[in-house]
């Protein structure tokens, strides 16, 4: 799963998908292998991985069997983002996957280099994560040398985002302790 993205002799087409194995980033690979399927292009799936404490923290403190376990974790997470997108079945488009040591938005742009490349992304988490780090889409957008299509989160997702807040909310208004009618009860 190690690479550059390349396939064959670099005249097809290539439809590069950013994957995390969050929900936003498989609907994204579902899109990019309609795309690929469409275009009769190259799927090549990405999942950009970091040291712990970031590159700087790393070569403050290098620790070879611990980068070893993250990058086969990394290659363990697009594996099983792949089997839970495609269900363990044949794509029927090539595939090339990649694992790529970096930051996530630097590391997409760097693979996706080509201007007849399509890089496919999701939404990028949540607000708060949002807040914290920059966003890749918007990363990418700017410094992409190629179209990028960024696939809106799905409207599964989005229910499943109001279930949570309605039951956040139902939570706060919940009184702590029992209930009065639970204590008259029992005397």
């Amino acid at each position: 799963m190690h690479g550059n993205g390349r396939h064959g002799d670099g005249t097809e087409p290539r439809i590069v998908v950013g994957v995390s194995g969050s929900l936003e980033s498989l609907a994204a690979l579902h899109r990019g292998l309609a795309e690929a399927r469409d275009r009769g292009a190259v799927l090549v799936p990405v999942l950009a991985w970091e040291p712990p404490g970031g590159e700087h923290g790393y070569r403050r403190s290098p620790c070879p069997p611990l980068l070893a376990a993250v990058r086969e974790s990394a290659e363990q997470r697009l594996r099983d983002a792949l089997d839970a997108a495609f269900g363990g079945a044949d794509p029927g488009v090539p595939l090339c996957p990649v694992v790529i040591r970096g930051e996530t938005g630097p590391a997409l742009v760097h693979i996706a280099d080509r201007p007849d490349d399509l890089l496919v992304l999701g939404r990028s988490g949540g607000p708060l994560r949002r807040r914290l780090r920059r966003s890749v889409p918007g990363y990418c957008a700017r410094r992409a040398g190629c179209p990028v299509l960024t696939v809106p989160v799905p409207e599964l997702l989005h229910d499943l985002h109001r279930l949570e807040s309605a039951h956040r909310r139902a939570r706060r208004h919940l009184s702590f302790g029992p209930a009065p009618e639970l204590l008259a009860a029992k005397r």
